[in-house]
């Protein structure tokens, strides 16, 4: 009878143990939380971590509407959902990518980015459902002049806020999973730059009152990133299937020039026709306050324009040498295929001439048949030629002349 063989035990809140059970460690926090309910005098200190804060009721013509605003008590929130996404991603990680993983027998660099893809992948598509009914049921695709009309949106419906705040604890909670998924050094710094940047526009639309029109950013930002990842995955699944790259060029091009579009309209020309309102720290508008002014308008405004601009001049440099590449590939492979159908012609000499370089020739330079050289995937060509014509390489070059002793590499 064979025993299952045990796993291994680390010691306990050794470095090994707390990454192999974080994720348990993270849902007992969530639990006491969530059992800290059931009784009256924590469930007011539990509701600070589960429900947003700062509920105002604001009166309207249908009646009172309870909206909110930001506060230092959102970062109580924000720590209870970090804990909720690291659980999320053990699951995603452990239920799903590991067992594919499996299957496709991966190498360890494709493994690491497919679990990065695979992530990101179940993250984009999640928030682009929930972005999307957000901005359908607050109007703000029917009314683009909400964007920027009632300036500065200090009060949010609960769904927006409850929104921002489990964006910022994903990208908070990807922190630490660099450490604790053991992510390999080399790409540690994409990570933090990429990890940095949402944070930075995220947390600025939220604390400069500039929700509404960080949602619709948001909306086009994942849908690009959503195509990219995606064929990331399909990639490591079948190596020659790249459409969906193709597919994901077109959404970003169309994607970013929206987003440059929708800064000029919004920060250009809808804010200057608002009226400045007066600082009013109670209802958090301090930040809005600062953003009535044109210089400081107008400088967030250029760092976005230039922020942008680099992002697409990158990717247009990376396009034009993929396709520079492809194109290279392509001509290698006719050449390498005429030739070798030039190859497989017999070839008529002067059999005079043949003879007696035949017998000029060394045993061993007789006996070697020149052949075509194969085409590689940055398009290396070579052109061969017999009787003095220079004949060049990737890396060097053979002219061969009539003595085979003064054959010269160049």
């Amino acid at each position: 009878m064979a025993f299952r063989r045990r796993a291994k035990s680390h010691p306990l809140f050794s470095q090994e143990f707390l990454i192999h059970n974080h994720a348990d460690i993270g849902f007992c926090l969530v639990l006491i939380v969530l059992i800290a309910l059931m009784f009256e005098v924590t469930a007011k200190t539990a509701f600070l971590f589960i429900l947003p804060q700062y509920n105002v009721s604001v009166p309207t013509a249908d009646g009172e509407l309870v909206q909110y605003h930001y506060g230092l008590k959102d970062l109580v929130t924000i720590l209870f959902y970090i804990f909720i996404a690291i659980i999320l991603h053990a699951v995603v990680q452990e239920y799903a990518l590991d067992k594919i993983n499996r299957r496709l027998h991966l190498s360890k660099v494709k493994h690491s980015k497919f679990n990065e893809s695979g992530q990101l992948v179940a993250f984009h598509l999640t928030s682009l459902i929930w972005c999307l009914y957000v901005v359908v049921t607050e109007g703000y695709v029917s009314n683009p002049q909400s964007l920027w009309e009632n300036y500065p949106h200090v009060y949010l419906p609960f769904q927006v806020k409850f929104f921002y705040l489990c964006q910022l604890a994903y990208w908070l909670h990807a922190l630490p999973e660099l450490y604790f998924q053991k992510v390999r050094k080399e790409d540690i710094p994409r990570q933090l730059q990429c990890i940095a940047l949402y944070l930075v526009h995220i947390a600025g639309a939220y604390l400069l009152n500039l929700t509404r029109l960080g949602l619709i950013l948001l909306l086009l930002q994942y849908l690009a990133e959503f195509f990219f990842h995606m064929a990331r995955l399909v990639y490591f699944t079948d190596e020659n299937n790249e459409k969906l790259f193709n597919v994901w060029a077109v959404v970003f091009v169309v994607t970013k020039l929206f987003t440059l579009t929708l800064y000029i309209l919004v920060i250009g020309f809808g804010l200057p026709r608002v009226e400045n309102q007066a600082l009013e720290p109670e209802k958090g508008n301090l930040f809005s306050f600062l953003f009535n002014h044109i210089l400081f308008r107008m400088s967030v405004l250029l760092l976005v324009c230039l922020f942008q601009a680099s992002v697409m001049w990158r990717f247009i440099h990376f396009q034009l040498r993929r396709w520079r590449e492809y194109w290279h590939e392509q001509s290698s492979r006719k050449r390498a295929a005429a030739c070798a159908k030039q190859q497989a012609k017999p070839l008529k000499r002067d059999s005079g001439k043949q003879g007696a370089l035949g017998n000029r020739l060394p045993r061993a330079v007789g006996a070697t048949s020149l052949q075509c050289p194969k085409a590689g995937w940055m398009g290396l060509w070579a052109a061969w030629a017999v009787g003095g014509v220079p004949a060049h390489g990737p890396w060097m070059g053979f002219k061969i002349s009539s003595n085979p002793n003064r054959s010269i590499i160049l």
